[in-house]
């Protein structure tokens, strides 16, 4: 957590934790168990962490100066689930770089 890309890495890591257990474990219990609240708690923790990331992106891009390009893939990779962890391995190697 000590470099923008570490920031954005570990937050993306928790923003991918919580879109997994919005989609696999409140959205199930919102219409398999009749709990909705799940959904609320969940998906407004998941919106809060993924505005997280997209600021953390924001500031990788400016640090770090890159293009639309590798600015992109991140942010469409944390859009799909098991996206963050998919991508973490290009952001450690671009953070090993940067280092």
């Amino acid at each position: 957590m000590k470099t923008a890309i570490g920031r954005l890495r570990t937050i993306g890591m928790i923003e991918g934790v919580s879109f997994l257990l919005l989609l696999g474990v409140a959205m199930p219990m919102k219409y398999l168990a009749g709990q909705p609240l799940a959904v609320k708690v969940v998906g407004w923790l998941h919106g809060v962490l993924f505005v997280a990331f997209c600021y953390a992106l924001m500031r990788a891009k400016v640090e770090h100066d890159w293009g639309v390009k590798q600015t992109a893939i991140p942010f469409i990779a944390s859009l799909i689930p098991f996206g963050p962890f998919v991508i973490d391995k290009r952001l450690k190697a671009l953070e090993d770089d940067a280092a």
